[in-house]
């Protein structure tokens, strides 16, 4: 055993040994218990970062874990190798996305591989592959089948340089993220989707996941968005040039709160809606204001905190309960594409629709009433929107349905249900804020869409034995569209149905398709036959699932949609993909910047500026050579922030244990991480000593084999050294059982300082090194593998660690004849105290009065009572 700690040789070693023993390749083992252990695949951007090493070392420790208990463990890996950021990338370079993808992926592979993964790459797929995405496009025709996918025109966002449809969260004050155009709002046909039809299922079986944290849960909830309210109409006699009723004289609208039905002062539409069109025939400032409201975002977030705008119509609509004339607005806070893009407005009891008509001096008229308060027009009170206490008034029929039991909001709701529902103008409906799943991209770098086109035939689905449709991987966009619209030899081709000269759909599935279902080919094998195969129910579903709260809503909730499809579709067995869900923390590191005059922040690295430290070498001040001073903050690792760490740099430095023990050690897994240079060197520090230690420990313990401590030792001390390893044991496996990582490196580190106290002279030491080692590098070996591999092999416990059973603490270990007990008077801490470990109540409470400490604090007095905490106190109270 050599005497100095080599972490690079070691780590080769390790992982060639794992190489050649295929020790990570698994199959369906029926006789075994399965653990998935799933971390969310990386875009093949060119280099791992701090973050991708922290939520693999995660799902690593997991599953090496799992696997030393004896689960048969899957841990897959594969690439989200399509998306718009390839295509940037060709753009910049002047190369295929295909080539700059697939260089990428074997850089980052290889740093994987270097962090000493227990991944089964046998699985690995990559979703640019022709012999994945064909999955893709065999189920999309399916769902075409069943009235799942279909097409339509509907309103998107348009960044008329790119040529593409931008989603929501790539519009920027109204500008595409990567252009700076003018978005334009476009209406244009493409496929969806309709993840609408499972919105109930999608929204219950939130409750069967036990596993999931609950803020997650509540994000996917309030996505879904189910309301349970009023649709309704307001009539009209608006016609349009040809002297039809425009949308058959009805405005429709849903509301939650139609307890507040006569408290309607104005209607508000949608830019897009048909009433707003034709009112701005002959109104150019109204025109000028639908075509402002088109440039911008739809987002939901923006929608919330931007500042609410409108113009009147000139138009008006029938209130279908009291037959009043209310006003339409275009206003740019209603969205076409929720509900029937319009809204009724409340003022006095909507604060949105408040300070609409505040603006606008709109009539504000209560109709709502809670009993004790005092209602003005003049300011928002948040008591105006209250629904469990509110009683109806100024509402004629309405008023004072306050009699069932307090409910009078829902006898108001059902109220105006009734009579709506008399007139043909509404009744009760349940909406949801989900809308169905637009996945036509007008880019090139996806999974094509397997349509043609054919003047003769339609649309045309694209046979199963044509599949896959397979891009071209040689086009290098330049930025002006999709190149797939100008390569003929992809357009042209046949029509299946009459052989006609025809065209091929150009537009390419929106990214989340292909990461809606890795999961579930990761666990069949590869099969080349079907999407998957029998295998995929036996690991389905993943038992631990592990990526970034950023994937709460979207990523999650089309993998839960596409399963369910699969599952109805007669391909697998299960209802839900992840049964636990960890979202783990982002790693921070201190970032130093200027901000100059005309504003913004110049980010610096740390190797170009000067950096005061204070005694306890904590940041004090930061400037520039020439003396400018520099600020400086806490905040997320990023290449644009100047403030990232390059992974490979610590694996070269320190070795690839050294990052995994700090990541686990800094922090819990669903906390923020803050990188500190520090605490990378003090987990090096640990790793040597340990080495040290096994090394001058192991010509003593390597000749004892298998040999078991004696059942009682001699020393005392040596007891209490085994006892603190066992004890520690103990936690770090509870620990483990709670995700609590960093409380387990805690426990190793006790257990090393432990065996670094066992007293050197006793006979028996070497016994109880050898088990403590031996449990030591157990319990490190899923969070520090290589040093654990190469120390359990160089100590003669065995060959390999993996297929070492995990620790468990001996009830014999942790007995004792004594216990010390914390001794206080009147609650203060006056001493220990030693008492026979079989002592009762009554023979602590005697020995406590008798001790010379006790007795010099009681000053005399006699004890009021006695308190015994088992194990832990006894309290004498005077």
């Amino acid at each position: 055993m050599q005497e100095k700690y080599s972490p690079s040789q070691l780590e080769q070693a390790a992982q060639a040994y794992w190489e050649t023993q295929s020790a990570f390749r698994v199959s369906a083992d029926p006789s075994l218990p399965k653990y998935y252990c799933l971390s969310m695949f990386p875009y093949p951007s060119g280099k791992l970062h701090m973050g991708h090493v922290r939520n693999y070392t995660i799902g690593d420790v997991l599953s090496r874990y799992h696997r030393m208990r004896g689960f048969n463990v899957l841990q897959p890996m594969g690439w989200d190798a399509f998306g718009l950021p390839a295509e940037n990338a060709a753009i910049k370079n002047n190369v295929p996305p295909a080539r700059w993808t697939r260089e990428n992926i074997a850089t980052m592979k290889q740093q994987l591989q270097a962090l000493g993964f227990a991944i089964d790459w046998s699985r690995e797929l990559a979703t640019c592959d022709a012999d994945y995405y064909k999955w893709n496009q065999w189920l999309f025709l399916r769902m075409l089948e069943k009235g799942i996918a279909y097409k339509k025109t509907q309103v998107v966002n348009w960044d008329p340089v790119d040529q593409t449809v931008l989603a929501n969260e790539q519009v920027i004050d109204g500008r595409g993220w990567r252009t700076g155009a003018l978005v334009e709002k476009r209406e244009i046909p493409g496929y969806y989707l309709g993840i609408t039809q499972y919105a109930e299922e999608l929204l219950n079986d939130l409750d069967t996941l036990d596993g999931w944290p609950e803020r997650v849960k509540l994000m996917q909830a309030n996505w879904i968005g189910k309301s349970v309210g009023v649709r309704f109409a307001f009539t009209h006699g608006i016609r349009d040039e040809s002297g039809q009723l425009i949308d058959d004289g009805k405005l429709w609208v849903f509301t939650t709160r139609a307890d507040t039905i006569m408290g309607v002062t104005f209607c508000a539409v949608a830019a897009e809606h048909p009433l707003a069109s034709f009112a701005a025939r002959n109104d150019p400032e109204l025109a000028a204001f639908i075509e402002e409201c088109k440039q911008g975002s739809v987002m939901e977030a923006d929608m919330a905190t931007m500042e609410k705008a409108g113009r009147p119509t000139g138009l008006s609509v029938t209130h279908p309960l009291t037959g009043e004339e209310i006003p339409v607005w275009v206003g740019n806070y209603v969205l076409m594409s929720y509900g029937d893009g319009a809204v009724m407005a409340v003022p006095a009891h909507d604060e949105r629709d408040f300070a609409f008509a505040k603006k606008y001096q709109l009539p504000i008229r209560q109709v709502i009433d809670v009993a004790g308060q005092n209602f003005s027009a003049d300011a928002w009170q948040d008591w105006y929107a209250d629904k469990e206490n509110g009683v109806c008034v100024n509402s004629g029929t309405l008023n004072g349905l306050n009699v069932l039991d307090g409910l009078a909001y829902a006898a108001a709701v059902d109220k105006v249900a009734e009579l709506l529902a008399a007139k043909g103008l509404g009744d009760k409906k349940v909406q949801w804020r989900l809308r169905d799943w637009g996945i036509s991209r007008q880019r090139y770098w996806g999974c094509p869409i397997p349509i043609i086109h054919c003047a003769k035939c339609g649309d045309v689905p694209v046979p199963d034995s044509q599949l896959p449709v397979v891009l071209p991987e040689d086009c290098v966009p330049d930025g002006s569209g999709n190149p797939l619209n100008r390569l003929t030899s992809f357009i042209d081709c046949a029509c299946p149905q009459c052989g006609s000269a025809a065209k091929r759909e150009t537009d390419t599935m929106d990214t989340f398709v292909d990461s809606s279902w890795y999961y579930a080919r990761y666990a069949s094998g590869q099969t080349e036959r079907a999407m998957v195969d029998e295998e995929t129910n036996y690991w389905m579903t993943v038992d631990q699932y592990i990526g970034g709260i950023e994937h709460a809503i979207l990523h999650l909730l089309y993998s839960r949609f596409w399963t369910k499809v699969m599952r109805d579709m007669g391909l697998v067995n299960y209802r839900e993909p992840f049964a636990r869900l960890l979202t783990q923390g982002m790693v921070l590191k201190t970032a130093f910047f200027h901000k100059p005059e005309n504003g913004g922040k110049n980010y610096y690295w740390e190797e170009d500026i000067t950096i005061a430290r204070g005694p306890q070498g904590q940041i004090t001040g930061a400037s520039l050579k020439d003396g400018t001073k520099l600020e400086f903050e806490m905040t997320t690792m990023s290449k644009s922030k100047n403030n990232g760490v390059d992974p490979q740099a610590i694996i070269d430095q320190y070795g690839a244990d050294t990052a995994r023990l700090f990541m686990m050690f800094a922090a819990p897994p669903e906390q923020t991480l803050e990188w500190s240079d520090a605490g990378v060197e003090g987990a090096y520090r640990f790793l040597r000593r340990l080495w040290s230690f096994a090394h001058a420990a192991q010509a003593r313990i390597r000749p004892l084999g298998s040999a078991a401590v004696p059942d009682k030792l001699a020393a005392d001390a040596l007891a209490g050294v085994r006892r603190e390893i066992h004890l520690n044991l103990k936690q770090a496996n509870y620990d483990l059982g709670k995700q609590q990582f960093n409380t387990v490196v805690s426990a190793a580190m006790k257990m090393l300082n432990a065996l670094e106290k066992a007293p050197q002279e006793d006979a028996e030491t070497a016994f109880v090194i050898h088990e403590g080692l031996s449990i030591l590098l157990r319990l490190l070996s899923p969070i520090t593998p290589h040093i654990s591999h190469a120390l359990w092999r160089e100590l003669g416990y065995g060959e390999d660690i993996l297929q070492a059973r995990w620790p468990e603490p001996l009830e014999a270990a942790l007995a004792q004849d004594e216990l010390e007990l914390v001794l206080q008077v009147n609650g203060k801490h006056r001493g220990n105290l030693r008492v026979p470990a079989s002592a009762d109540k009554a023979a602590i409470e005697a020995a406590a009065l008798a001790a010379e400490t006790a007795q010099k604090y009681m000053e005399g007095k006699p004890a009021k009572k006695v308190v015994v905490v088992p194990g832990r106190l006894v309290n004498i109270v005077v």
